[in-house]
């Protein structure tokens, strides 16, 4: 039976070089792929890196009591989550605090004004009708000739149909000329056509459309009406609190006074109809160049219901008189785009106007992870040093190369020769390591960070248990008799099987870590679950079939004492099958009578 078992083996194994080889390849690839990219270090999380800490407090709103509570913060917390990783930023912590706190930490080397724009936006979209627009800086602070539209040059466009107008400045009574008294009268008769839109076309529509400076805001017998009037005319669009108390307790069905700014970064003011179309209605949203224009825009795909609903809007506005027939697009209370409307629109439409890549991109993320189920402001904002991180991390290398110099020593003092396979093979893995991570910062956000460490340290032993496996069946096998070259071959398929449990449990332990937990204990279990496969690669590639090459070697097959295979060290016995054979035989034939013999 030795024979053939002898012979699989080396037929199995006649070329090992091509296992070699293949590894030495993903190698110098990796290695290829760090100087392609420019990166040469892993990414640092930030307790390595330092970066930054928001604190957000869930504000009490009117109407809604109980709206702070543990639902709603879970899910404030995973929107934020999602959208801070939909910028590509990764290791950030994003965790509930108390009942109504949420801690964001951001590592460096992410754009800091952007991800607090991003973790701190409400991202409540409404999609209002334009009833009035004006300046919205104060008469002193205006410049001399007339501003440019909230939205000049804005435009909405059906993507089935590929319909788009662009948006009229009608602006002339928004001058700074322009008094609260006309403005006023501007609201009142905006809000009597809105209540009735076929007025709109009506003479007297067209009489009202034309307040002079020196008339009057007639009494209104509506006090909404009359309140709203008077917050159009007081409002500062250059107030930042102003803008944000404006429109305090008002609801989706509500008409509401909204700021924005134009292509020229001038303020305007709105007042805007009681809104149809909210952010739930949106389906998707991306931010992409458009092929015409060159420009960065932002389509939008409305769900079944929001389809019909815009449909519905943009049907009513086409009809309508500037501004009268444009729509706002209005996030977090601020007019982010004004476009007109010339026909009914799809499914599909395509907001477009002054964006940068990161605006577009910005707004596009927002309205893709959804709303805030609450309003946060910011309690506090600090910056996170890497110098405790950095501390940690140097006394974590320093219990690493400590625990790795007594692996080695141990290898060297009981494996003697064969220490030096297990050496090079930690060498194979921790480039296949490094690399590895250093790669997985730019293509998935991956991090490093002191979890991460340690799950690294601690793949030194499971990579280590993985030699010893092998070494020992190997041993058991010249324990038996046989020589090195077939032990090795003998002693594979059992050690793998060995290997390949003990591996799989350890990246199963690792896989259900990395799901049922969160934060940095996840760089633990993502850093485990990594080292372990590779611990599988170079036991494959690279151990077995440098211990098959070197058991040709005469060091190792003769059995020198400082191979770590020598038989008599190892209390081997010289395979003396035929003497125990013919002691066995004569003892079953009983003792010999001396006068036979």
């Amino acid at each position: 039976m030795a024979t053939p078992t002898k012979g699989r083996g080396a037929g199995s194994q006649s070329k090992p070089g091509r296992a070699l080889s293949l590894i030495v390849i993903i190698m110098v690839a990796l290695v290829g792929g760090m100087f392609l990219s420019g990166t040469f270090t892993p990414r640092l999380g930030i307790d390595l890196a330092g970066g930054t800490s928001i604190t957000l407090e869930a504000k009490n709103e009117p109407g809604r009591p109980n709206a702070i509570n543990k639902t709603n913060m879970d899910t404030a917390a995973d929107i934020i989550n999602r959208r801070v990783n939909g910028m590509g930023v990764s290791e950030a912590e994003v965790q509930t605090q108390g009942n109504n706190n949420i801690i964001v930490n951001i590592p460096r080397g992410t754009n800091q004004k952007q991800a607090r724009e991003q973790v701190g936006t409400t991202a409540q979209l409404y999609f209002r009708p334009v009833l009035t627009v004006a300046a919205g800086a104060p008469a002193g602070n205006a410049t001399a000739s007339p501003s440019p539209s909230a939205s000049s040059g804005d435009k909405v466009t059906d993507k089935a149909t590929d319909k788009a107008t662009d948006k009229a400045t009608d602006k002339a009574s928004a001058t700074p000329s322009a008094t609260a008294t006309s403005q006023g009268r501007a609201v009142t008769d905006a809000l009597k056509a809105d209540a009735s839109p076929s007025a709109s076309s009506s003479a007297k529509a067209d009489d009202k459309a034309s307040p002079t400076p020196s008339s009057s805001a007639p009494p209104s017998a509506d006090p909404a009406t009359a309140a709203l009037q008077k917050k159009f005319t007081e409002l500062d669009c250059t107030d930042k609190a102003a803008r944000t108390k404006v429109n305090e307790g008002a609801k989706p069905e509500d008409s509401i006074i909204a700021c924005g700014k134009d292509s020229q970064g001038q303020w305007e003011k709105y007042v805007l109809g009681a809104s149809e179309v909210n952010g739930k209605d949106v389906k998707k949203a991306q931010a992409v160049i458009n092929q015409q224009s060159g420009a960065w825009v932002v389509n939008m795909d409305f769900t079944g219901g929001g389809s019909k609903k815009f449909a519905a809007t943009t049907s009513k506005l086409k009809d309508q008189q500037s501004p009268m027939n444009q729509f706002a697009i209005v996030l977090d209370g601020d007019v982010v785009s004004a476009p007109s409307v010339s026909s009914t629109l799809s499914a599909n439409a395509e907001i477009s106007g002054s964006f940068t890549q990161e605006s577009a991109q910005d707004l596009a993320n927002v309205l893709s992870y959804g709303a805030l189920p609450l309003t946060f402001h910011e309690q506090s904002v600090t910056t996170v040093t890497a110098a405790l991180g950095g501390e940690q991390l140097h006394a974590g290398l320093i219990a690493g190369a400590i625990g790795l110099a007594l692996v080695i020593i141990y290898l060297v003092v009981y494996y003697r020769g064969l220490s030096v396979i297990a050496l090079a093979s930690l060498v194979a893995s921790g480039i296949l390591t490094y690399t590895l991570m250093t790669l997985l910062g730019p293509a998935i956000g991956f991090a490093l960070n002191l979890p991460a460490v340690c799950g690294a340290i601690v793949a030194i032993g499971i990579t280590a248990d993985s030699f010893i496996v092998f070494f020992e069946r190997i041993r058991d096998e010249v324990r038996e008799g046989r020589s090195v070259r077939p032990a090795v071959e003998r002693a594979w398929p059992r050690a793998r099987r060995t290997i390949l449990v003990s591996d799989f449990v350890s990246f199963l332990a690792a896989a259900v870590l990395y799901i049922v937990t969160v934060g940095k204990v996840q760089g633990f279990a993502f850093t485990l679950g990594l080292t372990t496969l590779l611990d599988v690669v170079v036991v494959f590639l690279f151990t077995k079939p440098l211990m098959t090459i070197l058991a040709r070697k005469k060091f190792f097959s003769g059995g020198s004492k400082w191979s770590g295979l020598d038989p008599k060290r190892l209390g081997a016995q010289p395979p003396l099958r035929r003497r125990s054979t013919r002691r066995s035989t004569a003892s079953a034939a009983g003792p010999v009578d001396p006068k036979e013999a």
